[in-house]
C-alpha cells in the first residue's frame, strides 16, 4: 500500500482528496491544524512553517508510521484577502519551501501540489488573457500577493526538479473549488454574469480536483509541470463564446469552443494526465 502525506487534508479540496485516495487504496496521513472528516486517515497536527516538523512528518512519527512514498501539498491560506498580504505570503511561501525541501531530504520523488488559476492573471476583466481557452503556454502574471506566492512556488519547483532529475513536481492550477452544496447558488449567476467573469466563469468540483491529484501522483512524468484543472463546463447557461464576445471582445479564440464549454483550457491535463471531469453543477440543480 502506498503511503501518501496530504498537507491541508482538512480543507475544502483536501477533504475530497483524502477520501478519494483512501477509496483508491492509498494509506493517507493528513497534516493539518485540525482533524479532517475521514477518520480512516491518520492525522498529525503540524505547523508547516516549521521545517523540523515537516521533515519529521515526511520520515516517521513515533510508532504511527515510518517512511512516506508520495506527497500532496494543499495546505495554504486559500485565497487573496483572507489575511493581510504580508501574512499570506509569510505563511504560504515558507510552508511550500519547507515541504519541497523536506521531501528532497526525505528522498520523496513524487510530489503534487496546489498551484492556482490566479497565476494566469486574474481577475481577467483587468488582465485579459492572450486567448481563449486560457492555457499554460504564457508566462505567469500574478496580480495579488496570494498569486505572487503561487508564482514563486512554481519557480521553486522548477529549480527543485533541476537539482533532482528523478523528481516529479506537478503543480495543479485549480479553478474555484466547489462542493455539491455550493451548486444551489449557480442559477443566480445568470442574472449577473459579470460577477463570475473574473476567472472566465470557471470552477472545479472538489471530487474532480481529487481525481486530478490522483492522476498526477500516478503519472509517469518527471520534472516540473503545471496544469490548469477546471470543470468541463462553465458556471453559466449562456454559451461561452457569447459570454467571451460580450465581456472580452478583444480576446481571440485559439480554437472553437462550443456550448457552455470551459474557457479555462484543460487540454494539457486531458492529454498528459488523462484527466476528464466527471461532475457538473448541472447534475445537482
Amino acid at each position: 500500500m502506498t503511503r501518501v502525506v496530504v498537507t491541508g487534508g482538512s480543507g475544502k479540496l483536501g477533504r475530497a482528496v483524502v477520501t478519494h485516495l483512501l477509496d483508491s487504496g492509498y494509506e493517507v496521513v493528513n497534516l493539518d491544524q485540525r482533524p479532517g472528516s475521514d477518520a480512516r486517515a491518520l492525522f498529525v497536527q503540524t505547523d508547516l512553517t516549521d521545517y523540523g516538523q515537516v521533515l519529521q512528518c515526511l520520515t516517521s512519527v513515533d510508532d504511527r508510521y515510518d517512511g512516506v512514498d508520495a506527497l500532496v501539498h494543499l495546505a495554504a491560506i486559500p485565497a487573496p484577502g483572507l489575511r493581510p498580504n504580508s501574512a499570506i505570503f509569510a505563511n504560504n511561501v515558507p510552508a511550500s519551501y519547507n515541504v519541497f525541501a523536506a521531501a528532497k531530504a526525505a528522498g520523496i520523488d513524487n510530489v503534487v501540489w496546489a498551484s492556482s488559476e490566479t497565476v494566469l492573471g486574474l481577475p481577467f476583466l483587468e488582465n485579459p488573457p492572450p486567448s481563449f481557452p486560457v492555457d499554460e503556454e504564457y508566462p505567469v502574471r500574478p496580480s495579488t500577493t496570494y498569486s505572487l506566492g503561487k508564482a514563486v512556488e512554481e519557480e521553486m519547483a522548477r529549480h527543485f526538479t533541476r537539482w533532482n532529475p528523478n523528481l516529479k513536481l506537478i503543480g495543479l492550477r485549480f479553478s474555484n473549488v466547489m462542493d455539491v452544496e455550493d451548486y444551489a447558488a449557480f442559477p443566480s449567476f445568470e442574472q449577473a454574469p459579470e460577477s463570475r467573469s473574473w476567472n472566465s466563469w470557471g470552477y472545479i468540483d472538489a471530487r474532480d480536483g481529487a481525481q486530478a491529484v490522483r492522476l498526477a501522483l500516478e503519472s509517469t512524468l518527471s520534472g516540473f509541470e503545471a496544469f490548469i484543472i477546471a470543470a468541463a463546463d462553465t458556471v453559466m447557461t449562456t454559451p461561452s463564446a457569447e459570454l467571451a464576445a460580450r465581456f472580452f471582445p478583444e480576446v481571440p479564440f485559439s480554437r472553437e469552443v462550443t456550448g457552455t464549454e470551459t474557457l479555462l483550457g484543460i487540454d494539457k491535463a486531458r492529454r498528459m494526465l488523462w484527466f476528464e471531469p466527471k461532475h457538473s453543477w448541472r447534475d445537482h440543480v
